[in-house]
């Protein structure tokens, strides 16, 4: 699947969740998912891989930007938008 998260709100992102938790739970169902969604790749014993800068490694969940950005806005957000959005 190609980033399903494009057309979800966040408590959709998570009703897929709870899809592809019954869909895998007898063992014989996989998917493979491109996504940026942090909600996403936090799916219990997933497998995500980064395809940055010509490579192909196994990242920790708490290891990718998108989790990292989306923990930084969300404990710093008056921070971060002032910086953002200060005029030079």
């Amino acid at each position: 699947m190609d980033e399903p998260e494009a057309a979800l709100s966040p408590s959709r992102q998570l009703a897929f969740l709870k899809i592809l938790h019954d869909l895998t739970g007898d063992g014989d169902s996989q998917f493979i998912i491109a996504t940026h969604s942090p909600i996403l790749m936090g799916y219990p014993n997933s497998v995500i891989l980064n395809f940055d800068d010509g490579r192909i490694d196994e990242v920790d969940y708490e290891m990718t930007d998108h989790y990292q950005i989306t923990k930084y806005f969300l404990e710093n957000r008056d921070r971060l938008l002032s910086d953002l959005l200060k005029k030079d």
